[in-house]
């Protein structure tokens, strides 16, 4: 079975880390949910509106928010159990990874893309 990961705030514009993180996680044989409340369809994929509305676990969520808007989403990203949760570089914050921590998240802080052995720029 493939593992699953949720790109939350996933986009459609190919020069945006959550874009290339879409192709980055499909390249390399994920199952890709793109989530963003202002988008329909990212790079052939449906796009939900929230974490919660995917009926799958989750192994991973790949944050492309910033923190303002992270710390708004995390009690939901909780709710869903994953096994990691990557805060990618200008995402993360203090206080975010306080209120994560508190619900049990062991957040990590490091670029996701790379993480799987792609490289942002090149994509």
């Amino acid at each position: 079975m493939k593992k699953t990961v949720a790109i939350i705030g996933a986009s459609q514009d190919r020069s945006k880390y959550g874009n290339k993180a879409v192709r980055a996680y499909i390249s390399q044989g994920w199952e890709v949910f793109p989530v963003n409340p202002n988008e329909k369809e990212i790079e052939g994929l449906k796009v939900v509106s929230s974490i919660l509305d995917i009926r799958r676990n989750i192994d991973r969520v790949s944050l492309y928010v910033p923190s303002s808007v992270g710390i708004n989403l995390i009690e939901d990203i909780a709710k869903k159990i994953p096994k990691e949760v990557f805060l990618n570089p200008g995402t993360e914050s203090e206080k975010l990874i306080i209120k994560a921590k508190k619900l049990g998240i062991s957040p990590i802080l490091a670029c996701s893309i790379v993480d799987i052995n792609e490289h942002p720029e090149l994509l």
